[in-house]
């Protein structure tokens, strides 16, 4: 098997491997690699070979270096105990005659080996080739440049689409399922979705939920559920606090005041409420910061400025920026079931914030976020916002920051995982 060097990256193609290396490397696999004839017919994990320093093969609906969210922020923490190997699947490409894998080490993480697979626009459609292939690329990489980093691994799981290819196939030591979202209700959603996550859900044994509703939702599918939500670097985001925090240049030039958001801007969006925002008041700014993506065009105003993808360390100094953070989403199928990490972001900033009335901001944040019924009662809170921000409700939003950190959510996880996996541990682990 050879690997071709591509600048600072490798990359494995089927024309790699001559039909010899092919045949071996098929003599090569565990026989926990087998086909199934079943979906259904998963191998049991082998807990008999947990250690507490498992690696873990994760798999992922976002990129590494895309927005930095909830599978960054759990990842890059469990990083400083354990080896993992993100993989990750990017957009086909026209131009390519076969499936490709590329890998890298993720800067400033040295324990995390991202892996990125991406096939050919002719192929993209054929399920049973996309699953098969990655598997494939997955594994050459392991008995390759990963042999011995990440053997009887935790297989970590944020995109159910993944389940075929990987579940019960790569000789692991347990299953985690951390469901983040409500995926079958995004827009152009695989229809195969539900099902696979269905079958995950129950070989899982641990499946940990990123809101409340998620959770009620997905624990009548696997008894060993458990609801944590989103957490917060408050240090990170509390820079929007202070002094020496610079403002980037095109914040800086928008007229004040400020009414800002960051984060995807997709179908869950409010539009139709961003306008009547910007046309509410002439004045007042309408600040988006965040990638596009599934929006074929977004509304213009003169005072409603799409600031584009910036990089998560900038982030408090736009908050900075703002005088009222906002989360302007609409209420439809894709926020349905929706936990904003931005929520205890904005709230380490020491800023007022007005919502949407998205169920989970409502259980979980009412006490601190101002909560908005109709288009009318948001443009009327965040007009009281800018004239008379509420002290004592950026105070509690403070407290609560802090008291839902990354670090303790990660903390907690790792124990669940530990009891989940080694059968003879007891709920001491929780002391």
């Amino acid at each position: 098997m050879s690997y071709a060097p591509l600048g600072s990256e490798l990359i494995v193609t089927n024309g790699n491997l001559s039909s010899g290396e092919r045949s071996t490397f098929s003599k090569s696999l565990p026989k926990r690699a087998r086909r199934l004839s079943d979906p259904l017919d998963i191998p049991k994990p082998n807990h008999a070979s947990f250690r507490a320093d498992y690696p873990i093969i994760a798999h992922c609906h976002l990129c590494w270096d895309w927005v930095w969210q909830r599978p960054q922020q759990f990842l890059s923490r469990l990083s400083a105990g354990h080896k993992i190997l993100f993989v990750e699947t990017i957009g086909p490409d026209p131009q390519l005659s076969s499936a490709v894998a590329r890998f890298w080490t993720a800067p400033n993480f040295p324990n995390i080996t991202v892996l990125r697979l991406q096939f050919p626009a002719w192929r993209w459609h054929d399920g049973a080739f996309v699953d098969r292939e990655r598997r494939r690329l997955v594994k050459e990489f392991l008995l390759g440049p990963g042999a011995g980093r990440f053997e009887n691994p935790v297989q970590w799981f944020y995109d159910p689409m993944a389940v075929p290819a990987f579940l019960g196939q790569m000789d692991e030591t347990g299953v985690v399922y951390d469901c983040m979202d409500e995926l079958s209700k995004f827009r152009c959603a695989p229809p195969q979705i539900k099902m696979r996550e269905r079958k995950l859900l129950a070989a899982a044994d641990v499946v940990f939920a990123g809101g409340r509703k998620l959770w009620q939702a997905k624990k009548s599918h696997n008894e060993n559920c458990h609801f944590y939500g989103c957490g917060v670097d408050v240090a990170h985001f509390g820079n929007a606090r202070k002094a020496e925090t610079k403002l980037p240049g095109d914040i800086a030039l928008l007229k004040k005041p400020i009414l800002g958001y960051f984060g995807v801007v997709d179908e869950r969006m409010d539009y139709e409420l961003l306008v009547k925002l910007a046309d509410a008041n002439p004045e007042w700014s309408i600040a988006m910061v965040g990638p596009q993506i599934k929006v074929d065009s977004v509304p213009q105003r003169p005072n409603l400025h799409w600031l584009g993808q910036k990089n998560y360390i900038e982030l408090p100094a736009y908050c900075k920026a703002f005088d009222v953070c906002m989360m302007p989403f609409a209420l439809n199928e894709a926020t349905e079931f929706i936990n904003p990490t931005k929520a205890l972001e904005y709230m380490a900033t020491g800023k007022p914030i007005v919502s949407s009335a998205i169920a989970d901001v409502v259980t979980n944040f009412g006490a601190v976020v101002s909560i908005a019924k109709s288009h009318e009662e948001f443009i009327s809170l965040c007009r009281k916002s800018i004239a008379d921000a509420d002290g004592q409700r950026i105070d509690a939003g403070l407290k609560q920051a802090s008291e839902n950190t990354w670090d303790s959510i990660v903390t907690k996880l790792e124990k669940h995982i530990a009891v989940a996996l080694a059968p003879k541990q007891t709920s001491e682990a929780f002391a």
